[in-house]
Formats: structure tokens, C-alpha cells, sequence
């Protein structure tokens, strides 16, 4: 792989400094990550506590604050990332929303972000959303542990497909299993939908090929790299090796996602084990930055970066020799 030398030991941002010069990349945009209430964000934090020692031990540089957690992202040389947040009860989607829509006016680097749940407001607050300028929802059929092809999300699907806005949707049955995960549920929901911009969480893990069957199915369909490849989830749920060239093929597919802050290593190792794939430098720099930059319609170019005083800052940080 040309422009890249092995991943080396040191400063994390530093690594990732060298890796994206490397590419010749103005920076990364990540489409999966969570900012949330912080009372939600305790909570998800309890839950992976709560698994016990080694389990899910998350990584303690990122259990800060909301401003230190932008920062880090800012650091690491983001230039987009998004507050995906997910309710796992009815009238919840709606609070979560009106805070989303707060984060992104503090924060004009990140996606406006938003959710919902089957109920019968959801096509209401999802088109409100839509009109407002939400740029990408989350849907989580595991936590949220509703059916996709419920009747009163009909019209979620589709004025979601009828806007071309994008939709992370978690149906993979990883890390466990739930009532409505796996492809099949969501598969049909493509079917009558087929227009939908549907970004696949982790890559659909563990149905990897199942998932990159739809992708190849619907031209609208994308895979998130969301933990995925990492040792960790290879250690639990490998990519089977066979797909690669599949994965290389939809590259223009692919995007970079990472679930930070909630991951129980550095951000740097999702990085690493992207470039570990040896899948070739424009597979990395569409999967990094230039797939998203184009889905979303971000001007990220090295003389068009989102015109904020932090990210001036890092930038001027990051070009430094």
C-alpha cells in the first residue's frame, strides 16, 4: 500500500496525523458515534459496567465530559461526526431529538442527528425532524427491540427514502441477539423500500454476508466499519476473509464508523485495523472521509473545512510539521 508505512507505537493523535497525511486527507468523517443527555449517556455507560471485569471494559480517556469528548474527536483530526442516540421506550424519541437538535447548533461540526421508535407520532416528529434539517437518524432493533416492519413505521421508511436522508440502522445480531435482528426483518423493509439510504451498523455483525448482499441488492444500502475488523470484535465475531474483495468492491459503500466514546479500546485501533485490510489507499481514503464527505454533501476539502474557530484551530494544529 502506497503512502503508508506500518502503524507504529505513540501518541494517538500523532498516529492518526501521520496516517491521514499518509493518505493525503484533510481529516475523517465519522457517521457513528453518540452524544447524548448525559443521564441517557450514564446509563448506556451502567450497562457495559455492569457486564463484568474484561467483559466491555470502556476506554477511560474517553469518560469525559461533552466538550472534553468533542475536543478529543476534534483532535483525532474529525471533521464530521454525528450524536446518534436511540430510545428504548415510546414518547422518548421526541426528547432526544429536541436535545440533538441543541448539540448540533453548539456544535456545527457534527450531523444533526435524530431517532425514533414504533409509535404512532413517529411519522409526525420523524417528517418535523426531516423539514428542520436533521441530516441522518438511528434506528436500534436491538436496544429499541421493535419490529421494522411495524405498520406505524411505514411512514418513517419512507418519507426517510422519499428524502434520501440517511438512516443508521443497528440490525445486526451482534453483540446479542434480539427479536427483530439479523437480515431478514430489515431485508424486507428494503423491499418495500428500496430507495432507502440505509447505512448498516458494524457492518451487520455477525451476518457480514448477508449484509453485503443487500448492500450489492440496493444501491442505496451502505456498511458502517463501526468496531468492526478491531481485535476485539475479530476475537467474537471475525469478518470472514472471504468477503474482501466484496468489502473492496462496494468500497464506495463504506463508511468509517467508530461508536465513540462507549469502546473499550483507542479510538486510533479502528483506524489501524482499517488500514490493516490492505484494501489499497482509495478504499481508505473513500472508507476515512470521501464516501461520507459525498453522502452528506460535506465540503471538507483542505481549503474547505466546516468553517468553525475550533476546527481552524486544530487544523492549523494538524499542518503543522
Amino acid at each position: 500500500m502506497t503512502g503508508i508505512s506500518p502503524p507504529s507505537e505513540g501518541d494517538e493523535e500523532a498516529e492518526l496525523r501521520r496516517i491521514l497525511g499518509g493518505l493525503g486527507l484533510p481529516g475523517l468523517v465519522d457517521v457513528h458515534t453518540h452524544f447524548m443527555p448525559d443521564n441517557v449517556l450514564r446509563k448506556v455507560q451502567a450497562y457495559f459496567d455492569a457486564l463484568g471485569p474484561g467483559v466491555w471494559p470502556l476506554h477511560p480517556r474517553y469518560r469525559v465530559s461533552e466538550e472534553e469528548r468533542v475536543a478529543l474527536l476534534r483532535g483525532f483530526g474529525v471533521l464530521a461526526f454525528t450524536a446518534l442516540s436511540y430510545p428504548h421506550r415510546p414518547a422518548m424519541a421526541t426528547w432526544l431529538n429536541g436535545w440533538a437538535a441543541d448539540f448540533a447548533e453548539r456544535h456545527p461540526d457534527s450531523l444533526r442527528s435524530s431517532t425514533f421508535f414504533a409509535e404512532p407520532e413517529a411519522a409526525e416528529y420523524v417528517a418535523e425532524a426531516i423539514r428542520s434539517g436533521a441530516r441522518v437518524f438511528k434506528a436500534h432493533l436491538q436496544v429499541g427491540a421493535y419490529d421494522p416492519r411495524d405498520p406505524l413505521l411505514s411512514g418513517v421508511w419512507g418519507a426517510l427514502a422519499d428524502s434520501g436522508t440517511p438512516v443508521v440502522v443497528h440490525c445486526g445480531s451482534g453483540p446479542t441477539p434480539g427479536n427483530f435482528t439479523g437480515p431478514g426483518p430489515f431485508s424486507e423493509v428494503l423491499r418495500q423500500h428500496p430507495r432507502l439510504t440505509a447505512v448498516i451498523a458494524h457492518a451487520g455483525a455477525p451476518e457480514y454476508t448477508a449484509f453485503l448482499d443487500l448492500v450489492e441488492r440496493y444501491e442505496r444500502v451502505h456498511l458502517d466499519t463501526t468496531m468492526t475488523f478491531t481485535p476485539f470484535t475479530e476475537r467474537q465475531s471475525p469478518f470472514p476473509r472471504a468477503e474482501l474483495p466484496r468489502l473492496r468492491e462496494f468500497g464506495h459503500r463504506v463508511l468509517l464508523g467508530t461508536d465513540f466514546p462507549n469502546i473499550p479500546y483507542r479510538y486510533l485501533d479502528q483506524i489501524r485495523s482499517l488500514v490493516g485490510l490492505d484494501l489499497g489507499d482509495d478504499w481508505l481514503r473513500g472508507v476515512l472521509h470521501d464516501n461520507a464527505a459525498a453522502l452528506f454533501g460535506l465540503r471538507t476539502g483542505s481549503d474547505q473545512a466546516p468553517v468553525t474557530r475550533q476546527h481552524h484551530t486544530e487544523r492549523a494544529r494538524w499542518n503543522s510539521p
